[in-house]
């Protein structure tokens, strides 16, 4: 797929000696959504900030559709929309307006047929004539949306967007995301919700201490660094596992009822159906059995504490 956004070499470091970005490479395809994960302080709105030009990066190169943020700024500037995590708006303004003059400060003539279109998809057209203080909390992050796409960017950056929010607008909030790529934006975004890049991105940065340490697919991200747990019910209890059956994984409950195996996806641990004949071959019957594999916020735990491979990072 064509590319969108390309990081090449990024640092920041500030007057201090801290080191906020340390050799960032990434790249972005169009139509994707990108979620990048990591602790408070592991530098995403610093990376953020700089692609939109707030932050100035100490070396390295940043395009935007092939436009360098630094030499072709305000072309590169106004392929982006931002929605930050704090809402901020003229609390006395209409729906219409602010996101009408949003429009008009990147120089783009009135078109009252897009805004319009945005309002729509965006759930705020019966609220356009409405003061924005009379809004909902989850109205007014709409209205950031609403903002942010008025000047009609390639690439949409969302910072935390359903930090403070409760969970039944957070799955609003991921539907709209959804619609949005399929209207062709380009959506990156941060957030401390391991469970929202499960649900919505098609690949994974985790960053740490400024580092880049992983960038991958989420799919294979979660098939390579995941493990599953099978979990026997027996039908009578075991005093202990047969001599025959100690397979690294494999671990008695303490009420003695439940054989739990757990194994690496890529190990070369014996499969299900090869642990399940060696019970049968010692008599161990179980009456129900169910699996479980690794969430998204389990590996990301991992990689953070640990680092890549377990090796520290």
């Amino acid at each position: 797929m064509n590319k969108i956004l390309t990081i090449s070499h990024l640092y920041k470091k500030y007057q201090s000696g801290f080191e906020a970005l340390k050799d960032i490479n990434l790249e972005i395809s169009k139509g994707e959504i990108f979620a990048l994960l990591g602790q408070n302080g592991a530098g995403k709105t610093t990376l953020i900030s700089i692609i939109c030009g707030i932050v100035n990066p100490s070396s390295g190169q940043i395009l935007v559709d092939g436009k360098d943020i630094i030499h072709d700024y305000r072309i590169a500037r106004s392929l982006i929309g931002l929605v930050p995590q704090e809402v901020s708006t003229d609390a006395f303004e209409t729906v219409w307006n602010t996101v009408s003059f949003s429009r008009g400060l990147y120089g783009k003539p009135s078109n009252p047929e897009l805004i319009e279109k945005i309002l729509r998809e965006l759930s705020l057209w019966d609220k356009r004539d409405s003061k924005i203080m009379t809004l909902s909390g989850g109205m007014k992050r709409r209205l950031m949306i609403a903002k942010a796409l008025s000047h009609e960017p390639k690439i949409l950056f969302l910072d935390e967007p359903t930090a403070g929010v409760d969970v039944s607008l957070r799955r609003d909030m991921w539907g709209l995301v959804r619609d949005l790529k399929n209207m062709g934006t380009t959506v990156i975004l941060t957030t401390h919700y391991i469970e929202e890049a499960e649900e919505m991105a098609d690949r994974i940065g985790i960053i740490r201490k400024g580092e880049l340490i992983l960038v991958e697919d989420k799919k294979s991200l979660m098939k390579k660094l995941g493990k599953k747990e099978l979990t026997l019910q027996l039908q009578t209890p075991l005093d202990a596992i047969p001599h025959e059956l100690h397979i690294p994984g494999l671990m008695l409950s303490q009420d003695k009822f439940e054989l739990t195996y757990t194994f690496d996806l890529n190990s070369n641990q014996i499969g299900i159906a090869e642990l399940l004949q060696k019970l049968n071959e010692n008599g161990v019957v179980f009456k129900d059995l169910h699996t479980k594999q690794s969430s998204l916020e389990e590996i990301f735990v991992s990689l953070v504490n640990e680092g890549v491979n377990g090796h520290a990072v």
